[in-house]
């Protein structure tokens, strides 16, 4: 087989353009053939690119050399084709292609590259196996649904950019070979030619530039910034992403969310939904009440508290701790389970949840015992005939100490304590297990078509602190630059009581994943210094790690906050999508390899010692 050159042939037209309008005009398309027909005298060839796909005839009797080159074609070969377009007869039509109402009646046809039979055709809706599908990566991309993933995050993209733009922000890049500063995760290391046994980071995130950039009178900084994370993955999760991240001078907590819903509205409508204004708003400590996780999803009911409605002692007998958090859980539509399903949700408990909480999940037995107070939980959840109920609550095997907790915050509510807070979030694994066990049945997570399968939350008010219990510490809950309340700063709380301390930290949440952080940022000297003692951190440490930040806040600072979203997993909930994986280009499997250039790899031996490194482990 001969193939050849394209010479001075220019396409006229893509592969997804042409309509009845154009019948009668002389057209010179290309792309891959997507598949071949062979009926003899006649072949047909759907032809393939990036904007759709034509179906080319190739007749014997009036093109008898486009015909010949059409017997030798085969899927994935790349071809030319000149030819006239036809209006199809009636009948004939294909009402499941843009362009099913026509056909190219070509009168040469180029052979410009050939193929090997794939491992798959990228014609296929579905390829079962990943991992083949990452190794051969450049076919999968070629298939209509990644191609139409990646048209919409471009669409998103691109939206977010003119937003962001319109309103007042310069898109600024800051480095990718930075200083390595603990920010939760583990660095990307990336040693030094030049200063041997020395190392630069790859940045987990943009952070103390874009407060750096706010030192430097930017006052509204954005950037589509790539990141990097040492970490192990999971569907939602890959070493290298990309965020929009963004920080603005004297902002409140209202500003930066305002913003944010801007740039989100934007981005959705490219997407083809308008989203609501003016997203709902809720506190950590609501949020754990009421869902028992910091990112509530939505779509699902709300958990209801029921403990005053069993005396001490039923409580016992049911082995829910007196004192304990008595949770509601109500799943919609999926009807009493049988014993069988019971024992099987049992079985994927987590660890701490068999030890520490009790669930009660026999409704019919539990109504049989205490019909008035199976009333009103009924009445309270608003609960009909085909939901699943159940209770959680701490069980009395553990000695609990459930103290309503020292500190008022300003909306006059109590903070959670620690051991609340445990059976809430226990409370809430279950909520979740279950609608997932059962999302078949009470299709909560199903899409409907419109901004109703799309549920925003702001979360605020998280602790500033969060207890190690292997070093028998307070770590930052955030980056250490996250502000605490004002009140609780006054408060002494700081130095009293950490549990107790508010950050002005916020998340963006959408059904039920995290999208985004922010926090409004310490500009003060002394309350950035008291925030680095109170986490055990010495001044000199404290200057060592973080001296050229330490010294930008000496030279006046403004107040400022800002956030930063996963564009990644923007796009993968607009695209329905379980894996970030569908939505990057060339990510990493779960093993964290690059299946298709075959990386992590070894280098050679003049790379060690041009970096005055060696190995300590055998390739």
């Amino acid at each position: 087989m001969q193939l050849d050159f394209l010479g001075n042939l220019e396409r006229t037209h893509t592969c997804g353009e042409l309509r009845t309008n154009n019948a009668g005009e002389t057209v010179t398309l290309m792309g891959w053939v997507n598949r071949r027909r062979d009926h003899g005298n006649l072949i047909f060839l759907d032809l393939r690119d990036r904007y759709g796909i034509t179906q080319i005839v190739l007749d014997l009797e009036k093109s008898g050399e486009a015909h010949k080159r059409a017997e030798a074609a085969r899927p994935e070969f790349v071809v030319a084709v000149i030819g006239t377009v036809r209006q199809r007869a009636a009948g004939l039509e294909n009402p499941n292609m843009p362009t099913g109402e026509i056909e190219i009646i070509a009168t040469e046809l180029r052979l410009l590259s050939d193929a090997r039979t794939p491992p798959f055709s990228p014609a296929e809706g579905a390829i079962g196996n990943e991992e083949v599908r990452l190794q051969y990566r450049f076919l999968d991309l070629r298939r209509e649904e990644m191609q139409s993933n990646f048209k919409m995050r471009h669409d998103v993209t691109k939206a977010i950019r003119d937003n962001l733009s319109q309103q007042g922000f310069l898109e600024i890049e800051t480095p990718m070979l930075t200083r390595s500063t603990p920010e939760g995760a583990r660095d990307f290391l990336v040693p030094s030619r030049v200063h041997p046994g020395e190392f630069f980071a790859l940045p987990q995130s943009p952070q103390i530039f874009k407060q750096i950039l706010m030192i430097s009178g930017f006052d509204k900084y954005f950037q589509i910034a790539r990141c990097f994370r040492d970490e192990d993955l999971r569907a939602d999760r890959q070493l290298e992403f990309t965020q929009i991240d963004l920080e603005m001078t004297f902002p409140r907590q209202e500003t930066v969310f305002r913003v944010v819903e801007s740039f989100l509205g934007a981005a959705f409508r490219a997407a083809g939904i308008t989203l609501g204004n003016n997203f709902p708003r809720m506190t950590y400590d609501e949020a754990i009440r009421l869902y028992g996780i910091d990112k509530p999803d939505l779509r699902l009911p709300a958990m209801v508290e029921c403990a005053e409605l069993f005396t001490p002692e039923q409580a016992t007998i049911l082995r829910l701790a007196p004192g304990s958090p008595f949770v509601v859980v109500r799943i919609p539509g999926v009807g009493e389970l049988s014993r069988k399903e019971r024992d099987d949700v049992r079985a994927l408990y987590p660890e701490k949840t068999v030890h520490s909480a009790t669930v009660v999940d026999d409704f019919k037995r539990l109504e049989k015992s205490f019909p008035e107070a199976v009333a009103e939980i009924r009445r309270r959840t608003g609960a009909v005939e085909g939901d699943l109920l159940y209770i959680v609550g701490g069980a009395t095997t553990i000695a609990w100490e459930f103290e309503a907790g020292r500190s008022v915050d300003k909306t006059g509510a109590k903070r959670l304590s620690a051991h609340q807070r445990q059976v809430y979030e226990m409370a809430g694994q279950i909520r979740l297990l279950l609608a997932q066990r059962f999302a078949d049945r009470h299709r909560a997570f199903e899409k409907k078509g419109g901004a109703d399968d799309y549920k925003f939350l702001w979360v605020t008010d998280f602790p500033m602190y969060e207890w190690n219990e292997e070093t028998r510490n307070w770590d930052a809950a955030h980056h250490p630059f996250t502000s605490p309340h004002e009140e609780d700063i006054e408060a002494g709380l700081l130095t009293s009581d950490k549990g107790a301390v508010r950050a002005l930290a916020y998340d963006i949440v959408l059904n039920g994943m995290e999208l985004g952080s922010g926090s409004i940022r310490i500009h003060r000297q002394d309350v950035q210094a008291e925030i680095f003692r109170s986490l055990g951190m010495s001044d000199e440490e404290a200057k060592a790690r973080f001296g050229f930040f330490l010294t930008a806040l000496e030279y006046g600072t403004p107040p400022h906050g800002g956030i930063a979203l996963g564009l990644d997993r923007i796009v993968m909930i607009l695209a329905g999508a379980q894996s970030l994986r569908e939505v990057i280009a060339f990510p990493k499997t779960a093993k964290a390899v690059d299946v298709m250039v075959d990386a992590p790899a070894a280098v050679s031996d003049a790379q060690w010692k041009e970096l005055h490194l060696r190995p300590t482990v055998k390739g």
